[in-house]
Order: C-alpha cells, then sequence, then structure tokens
C-alpha cells in the first residue's frame, strides 16, 4: 500500500531498507522466492484462498487452503497467518450475508479449532481480522472486533489470535483505547491506518500516540503493521508511523 508505484519485490526491498518488516496480502500471485531474496522479514500474510470460516459447506476448504498457505509462508518465515470471516474478493464478500446466525458462530469455532492444531503443527499463529462492514466490507457477518474476540476467546487455542484492526474497528465501533484493553491477550498483531481516508497516523481522527502508550502500559510487544496508504510521500508516510508509535 506504499511505494504503489513500483513492483512488488521492489517495493519490499524498499520498505526493507527504511527498517521496517514487510507484510502481504495473497501469495499464490507472488514470486515468493524472489521476495526472499530480498533480505525482508515478513510479518503476515494471507492464511487461506477460499472458503467462509462460518459456513459448513466452504469450510473446509478454508482448512485446505489453509495448509497450502502454511507450506508458502515457509520460504518466506511468515510465523501469522491472516484469516477473515468469510472469503473476500476484491473487498466484498464472495457470498455476502445480510445477518448472523448461531450456526454461523458454531461453525467459525469449530474450524477455527481445526485451524489452532494445523497451526500448532506449523509453528505459526493464525489470526482473524475484524473487519468494518460500513464502509469496506458490507454483508461480512461476525466481522465487528467484538465478534471476533468472542470467536478467539471461544476457541482459546495458543494458536488462533486476533489481527486488531484498529481503522476497522474506528468506523464500525469507536472507543479504541478501551477495546485494546479490552482484547489483550487475544491480540496476536495490530493493524492501523487514520479514518477518514485509510492512510499513515496524522491524517484523520485517531489520536494513535494514545494507543501506542496504552500499548505499552499492557506489555504489548508484537507487531504493529501499518495497513494504510501514504497521503503523500510514501517515506513521510512511513516516517509518520514510526513516529506515532515510538513510545
Amino acid at each position: 500500500m506504499v511505494f504503489t508505484d513500483l513492483p512488488i519485490v521492489e517495493r519490499v526491498r524498499r520498505i526493507h531498507d527504511l527498517g521496517f518488516a514487510a507484510e502481504i496480502w495473497s501469495w499464490h500471485d507472488k514470486d515468493l522466492a524472489a521476495l526472499a531474496a530480498t533480505g525482508a522479514t515478513f510479518t503476515s500474510m494471507t492464511g487461506y484462498l477460499h472458503g467462509d470460516l462460518i459456513d459448513p459447506q466452504t469450510a473446509d476448504e478454508v482448512i485446505r487452503t489453509a495448509e497450502l498457505s502454511v507450506k508458502a509462508a515457509e520460504t518466506l518465515g511468515v510465523t501469522r497467518l491472516n484469516l477473515h470471516t468469510a472469503e473476500l474478493v476484491d473487498g466484498l464478500p464472495a457470498r455476502p450475508r445480510l445477518r448472523a446466525t448461531g450456526a454461523m458462530w458454531a461453525t467459525a469455532v469449530r474450524t477455527l479449532e481445526k485451524l489452532g492444531e494445523v497451526g500448532a503443527a506449523a509453528g505459526v499463529t493464525f489470526v482473524v481480522e475484524n473487519l468494518n462492514t460500513v464502509v469496506d466490507h458490507p454483508g461480512v457477518p461476525l466481522a465487528r472486533a467484538k465478534d471476533v474476540l468472542a470467536l478467539i476467546e471461544g476457541v482459546a487455542h495458543p494458536n488462533v489470535k486476533m489481527m486488531l484492526d484498529l481503522y476497522h474497528a474506528q468506523i464500525g465501533e469507536g472507543n479504541l483505547i478501551e477495546l485494546v484493553r479490552r482484547c489483550g491477550n487475544a491480540i496476536g498483531e495490530v493493524q492501523v491506518a487514520d479514518v477518514p481516508g485509510r492512510c499513515q497516523p496524522g491524517t484523520g481522527e485517531i489520536y494513535y500516540p494514545a494507543i501506542a502508550k496504552t500499548l505499552q502500559d499492557m506489555g504489548y510487544r508484537g507487531t504493529v503493521g501499518l495497513e494504510g496508504y501514504a497521503s503523500g510521500d510514501d517515506i513521510d508516510a512511513l516516517e509518520a508511523f514510526r513516529a506515532a508509535f515510538t513510545v
């Protein structure tokens, strides 16, 4: 989402040269060997290709493609694999739903329990990302941060955590500092961008230095990822991100 005028390998090289780790979304359409050759550290990538966690008809496809993702992750040394409650195609659900049911909850928990075992065997953690359904991802069930947190706590597996995306949470729920505190040990990674615009911290309404202080006070020492665009110069955007989380 930065250096978007460059090919993906060059983007990663620039990010690495500036002292940051990198993350990618899809892996099946990329030259993983070329990415690995950049020397960059990769902290997460997409952990499945098809299927819905919440659908008994397609949940097995989540597991099958998650196992493929685990093998791909070995090339890059990735230890966190990202999931959503429903398969996304260009940001929208492949099979949109307007409401959640008890069966969806039960299926998601069972699927995540199986993925926890896959993760434990491979030494990786699956992280479920919360999404907003107001702006970016309408029709995705169980997408709110509080829903994802309930799933993670229901599964209670050390290899299943939460990808707490604060951009999405601000749009859909707000009250971010209390949300961060509530999620606590369920957090596998934090992702950020400002609102509105989905750009670097300091371009919108979220005061990220306060969130950084909250994370520090909680003892969080994990990854914070900028899943946002540069509002102008890419390097300036990355430095603003670094400054917001330098406590």
